[in-house]
């Protein structure tokens, strides 16, 4: 008869032990932080430990700052913002982006004249002097041909002058005809210089009366007033040209502000894009059509504008009894470490710098001390940085 084994139940009960001991340590190494080091390894493992946090002190630099180069600012959308000046209470204006007066040009016919050739359509790029159109005027033509009479009656003249002087040196003629005929020159000279003057303005016709009416700015064609075989009276407008990248803002105030806002005071925009500080160029009162109103415009304090034609509104500050001094965006102000600090742009990033807050209106805070005026800050999104911060320092710590 074959024989079963006989299994020793002492052995058995330890190799169960055994396995319940392994799988426990394995469960136990895989939830446990990777910060914990086994006591076995002992003072070679501390030593492991303080140069890597040392290695760590050295690359994590200056304490405080946040190193991002601009690629990194601008994916984040993170706003660099100016320091700029408070003065009061805030009022709100709505606007649009216009473009400036030098900016826009109804380029017009000088002269009267038939429309031979349109060298332009809308929304075609032209550079300053650039032909619009060709007209032929017999009003060019006749100043063209008083302007060639008038050059050949100031030579004519002129030689006489010569002529004569001469003949005084050889005192055939008497000083007085010698007067006589120099003033004949001056005056001959005159008219011819101002007959050129007419042809100029004109537009510099040829013998034919044909021109070129140009651009007197560079930019875009808006609108084009005139076709081809038509007639383009004098002062008529032959295109319409304007430079899309010289745009302002322009607010429509209420008469009162004239008095409490000035050139150089600060203003934040909310426009289609987010929002941007600007500066005030210029108030005007009683510009604003028939109710009186003020006029306000301004321009961003860095970067561009929205197109023209795209609406805004902003926010400018008046008064004397509100926040006063420095002021910055409310949401530029971080709490790191129980401290107030706003981030300054440097070369490498970010530097937290603490500051005193004082007195807030709207969103804009004082800023009592830590600050000159000369920074750019981190504005929107300056959270980001302070997590960044806290970030880096949590990993220092390990």
């Amino acid at each position: 008869m074959k024989r079963t084994p006989q299994i020793n139940k002492t052995w058995l009960m330890a190799g169960v032990a055994a396995v319940v001991v392994l799988g426990g340590a394995g469960l136990y190494a895989m939830t446990r932080s990777p910060a914990e080091a086994p006591a076995a390894e002992g003072e070679a493992g501390h030593s492991e430990e303080e140069g890597e946090h040392a290695e760590g002190e050295e690359a994590g630099g200056e304490e405080g700052v946040v190193l991002l180069t601009s690629a990194q600012i601008t994916a984040a959308n993170i706003a660099i913002v100016a320091v700029t000046g408070g003065g009061g209470g805030e009022t709100r204006l709505s606007g649009r982006v216009e473009p400036m007066v030098d900016a826009k040009a109804a380029v017009a016919a000088s002269v009267g004249g038939r429309v031979e050739r349109v060298l332009v359509a809308p929304g075609q790029s032209v550079r300053a002097g650039q032909s619009l159109a060709i007209l032929v005027s017999g009003d060019a033509a006749t100043l063209r041909a008083d302007a060639a009479a008038a050059a050949a009656s100031s030579d004519a003249a002129r030689r006489a002058y010569e002529r004569d002087r001469n003949l005084e040196e050889a005192g055939v003629v008497a000083r007085q005809e010698v007067e006589t005929s120099r003033a004949q020159s001056l005056s001959s000279e005159a008219a011819a210089r101002a007959a050129r003057a007419r042809v100029s303005a004109a537009g510099s016709p040829n013998a034919s009366g044909r021109l070129s009416v140009t651009s007197p700015i560079s930019g875009v064609v808006t609108s084009v007033q005139v076709g081809p075989g038509g007639f383009a009276a004098q002062g008529g407008v032959i295109a319409e040209v304007t430079n899309p990248a010289r745009v302002e803002i322009v607010f429509n105030a209420p008469p009162a502000l004239a008095a409490q806002v000035r050139a150089g005071s600060s203003v934040r925009v909310q426009g289609p894009a987010g929002e941007f500080d600007a500066v005030v160029t210029g108030v005007a009162a009683g510009a604003g059509g028939e109710g009186g109103g003020t006029i306000i415009r301004a321009r961003p304090s860095g970067g561009g504008l929205p197109p023209a034609g795209s609406a805004v509104s902003g926010t400018v500050v008046t008064g004397g009894d509100a926040v006063s001094g420095l002021t910055v965006p409310s949401d530029a102000i971080q709490t790191v470490e129980g401290a107030s600090v706003v981030f300054v742009r440097t070369a490498e990033g970010f530097r937290a710098v603490p500051v005193l807050a004082g007195r807030q209106a709207g969103d804009r805070t004082e800023i009592l001390s830590g600050l000159t005026g000369s920074e750019r800050i981190a504005g929107a999104n300056a959270f980001l940085l302070k997590a960044e911060l806290a970030k880096g320092e949590a990993e220092h710590g390990h």
